[in-house]
């Protein structure tokens, strides 16, 4: 947190991961979970506060605007004014989580700013308020209820794995998408879900990444009953060719992962055959698979630097040149 004496303002920052969708989704004994697929691009939420006043905030994120709201009940501080400043350049309705970025970006700034940090169940609690969230919202992977947040259970940290993301555009309406009624569709797969969660699961115990690869895929080729992705068919075929652990989706959006060991792969090579071979307007980008939860941040020299253990490392990759946020993506010719 930096504070101003002179002027009263006390000022935080955090950033929260954008995903590739999820690694898995369905339901489990009726009740809807996730466990997204968290990767190392990120929403930055800049939440200043005054001891009174109006608020200053983003026309267009009406959703972490909500978030600010019910933060400032939850705290008992609706007294305060201030400003909320999102920076961010995830795109919308594609799976890259954006909204739950924005939205528990906004609830943690908030928390850090009034010397209060708020634990991952409250922001969840909060998040899930205004609409259905990511499980990116908690530290490590987590499986998490992100309609009613009545479930959650902490899966351990994220696997040193590489997902090449296929973005081939366009965008699904999340809001008129989560409106629909599934629960017919969903019950059916009910078994494939269950299976799907439990390979997912065992994998992340035993170190085994060809099961979570395998779980991915299984959750993503149910889904296609509910939203069809064209792009998925071919890809899976591809990912076999370059001997792939999976391929994940997003489950109420457009965006394909193919997921990779680093270890056993040259990720470079397989995101050039990507961008190669798929047509159309699709790019291929490699992130790491990273873990979920806020950075508090603060800048450097106008670059963008993330606090952890007491030391400051730039927001990178081992597949992006320099400390950037944002790695510029392959596109097709």
């Amino acid at each position: 947190m930096e504070s101003n004496v002179a002027t009263g303002v006390r000022l935080a920052r955090v950033a929260l991961p954008a995903t590739c969708g999820e690694l898995v989704q369905g339901t489990l004994d009726g009740v809807p979970c996730l466990v997204s697929c968290p990767i190392s691009r990120y929403a930055v939420a800049e939440v200043a506060l005054r001891p009174h006043g109006t608020w200053e905030l983003p026309p267009d994120a009406p959703k972490a605007a909500a978030a600010l709201r019910a933060g400032l009940v939850y705290l008992e501080r609706s007294d305060l004014g201030g400003w909320l400043q999102l920076i961010s350049d995830l795109p919308r309705g594609r799976g890259y989580g954006s909204s739950t970025a924005d939205v528990g970006a906004t609830l943690y700034a908030l928390g850090e700013a009034l010397g209060r940090p708020l634990a991952a169940v409250e922001v969840a609690q909060m998040a899930v308020s205004v609409e259905p969230s990511d499980s990116t919202l908690f530290p490590g992977l987590a499986l998490f209820d992100h309609r009613g947040g009545t479930l959650y259970e902490h899966l351990g940290p994220a696997p040193p794995l590489a997902v090449v993301v296929l973005d081939p555009g366009g965008e699904v309406d999340t809001l008129a998408f989560n409106c629909l009624d599934h629960r017919e569709s969903l019950r059916r797969l009910a078994p494939q879900h269950r299976e799907a969660f439990t390979l997912l699961l065992e994998g992340l115990k035993r170190g085994d990444w060809q099961a979570i690869g395998e779980a991915a895929t299984l959750s993503a080729q149910a889904h296609q009953t509910i939203l069809p992705n064209p792009l998925l068919e071919p890809v899976l075929a591809r990912a076999r060719e370059v001997d792939a652990l999976g391929v994940c989706r997003a489950h109420s959006g457009t965006l394909l992962g193919v997921l990779l060991d680093p270890a056993h792969t040259d990720v470079s090579a397989v995101t050039t055959f990507f961008a190669r071979c798929l047509t159309g307007h699709v790019t291929a980008t490699c992130y790491p698979l990273v873990n979920g939860g806020p950075r508090p941040i603060l800048y450097v020299g106008g670059t963008l630097w993330r606090a952890v253990c007491n030391k400051s490392s730039p927001v990178s990759s081992p597949w992006m040149s320099g400390p950037k946020l944002w790695p510029a993506p392959a596109r097709t010719p």
